[in-house]
């Protein structure tokens, strides 16, 4: 049963990781850090950046928590950790890997989900300062940006059906 209740908090802590992403996002990055978020909105060569430093930020709570949760056998506590750490690991790979293309691995998905997240954070990145803005979160994307892939997508399959209907007549 523990098992069990280890694995719902971890994977609570995952879920409720979103939110807390938006609100940290939208109240501290473009708040009082934002000089360490700033240059992520300007395109500068290099592959660091100081918004970089969010990771380690981030990545504290998580270590300590999972220390302490292992020193003191305190498994919730080190649930929570994981959990933290597994939503830091999703981040890297969401924000750095397929909306940046930080490191060139999925460079031409064609999936609505995938693209839809692209298109979020685009829209979010349009503003470069840190007063307007929009789309903060990284893993839910919202129903209009989701939409906006379908029509597009169906906008091009049409386009695609009536050229090649066309050129077959």
């Amino acid at each position: 049963m523990t098992v069990v209740l280890y694995i719902l908090v971890l994977l609570a802590t995952f879920l409720l990781m979103e939110g807390i992403t938006w609100l940290t996002h939208r109240y501290i990055m473009h708040g009082f850090l934002w000089y360490l978020h700033k240059d992520h909105h300007q395109v500068k060569p290099g592959f660091f950046e100081k918004n970089d430093a969010f990771f380690i930020i981030f990545a504290i709570p998580s270590i300590l928590l999972i220390y302490t949760g292992t020193y003191d056998k305190i498994w919730w506590m080190q649930a929570i950790g994981f959990g933290i750490m597994a939503y830091g690991a999703a981040y890297f790979l969401v924000h750095d890997v397929i909306i940046h293309q930080r490191f060139r691995w999925f460079t031409r998905s064609n999936n609505v989900y995938v693209r839809a997240l692209r298109w979020a954070h685009k829209m979010h990145h349009k503003h470069l300062d840190k007063y307007e803005g929009e789309s903060f979160g990284m893993l839910w994307v919202a129903k209009k940006y989701r939409d906006k892939i379908r029509q597009d997508k169906k906008l091009l399959t049409s386009k695609d059906n009536i050229k090649y209907t066309s050129q077959s007549e």
